[in-house]
């Protein structure tokens, strides 16, 4: 029998072909980290990267627990990195309790990954809007509730759903109470790429003031 250790020692990692990341000079890079991340964005989702705007939220509560999961990317302003959710759920209350947080994505079709940290604040008019957005189903799910409480069969849930379902499409303005947007606005932003015959390039985006210091770092 294969072991786990062996089936993921032959697990391919990242697609060969890869042209990796040269920068000369780090101080030619765009001024903005949100610039280059938005051009990494379009050229991941160019190369067939499948939902690149899926990223794993890390939090901790008021005890330092950590905790992660996925959520999706909604908008990227010049305010910071927008996601949703409810405010009454764990990442909810988690960034209640401690408003910093940080958002990793990982595009392996482009050899990519790029981390976003610094604080979040709340924006629930915004969460409205994104709520009304959002399709049928996503909204059906969102109207259920009880994120993360404990269930007692599947059957609950889906006669919940079906419910919020007929709801979602009997009435577009209806919003899940609690809904919120939350804006994640970075303090530094790490970008990362690899290549064939080029191993790593790491960069950091640290806050200075009202710019941005540029910096090469060891991989």
């Amino acid at each position: 029998m294969t072991s786990m250790r062996d089936r993921l020692r032959a697990l391919p990692v990242l697609p060969a072909g890869l042209p990796g990341w040269d920068v000369p000079d780090v101080g030619a890079l765009p001024a903005d980290p949100r610039t280059l991340f938005e051009e990494w964005f379009v050229e991941s989702q160019e190369a067939g990267t499948r939902a690149p705007h899926a990223t794993t939220l890390s939090t901790v509560d008021a005890d330092g627990a950590a905790r992660a999961r996925t959520v999706l990317l909604t908008d990227v302003t010049a305010a910071g990195w927008w996601f949703a959710g409810h405010a009454s759920s764990p990442k909810g209350r988690q960034l209640a309790a401690e408003p910093r947080a940080a958002l990793t994505f990982l595009w392996r079709e482009s050899g990519s990954q790029v981390r976003v940290s610094g604080p979040v604040t709340p924006h629930p008019d915004e969460g409205a809007a994104d709520f009304r957005r959002r399709s049928a189903a996503s909204r059906a799910s969102g109207l259920v509730g009880r994120q993360s409480e404990v269930l007692g069969s599947l059957a609950e849930h889906r006669a919940a759903w079906a419910v919020a379902l007929e709801r979602a499409s009997a009435d577009l303005d209806l919003v899940a109470p609690g809904w919120t947007a939350w804006c994640l606005d970075a303090d530094e932003v790490e970008l990362w790429r690899t290549g064939d015959g080029t191993g790593q390039t790491r960069v950091r985006y640290r806050r200075a003031g009202d710019a941005w210091v540029r910096e090469l770092l060891w991989p």
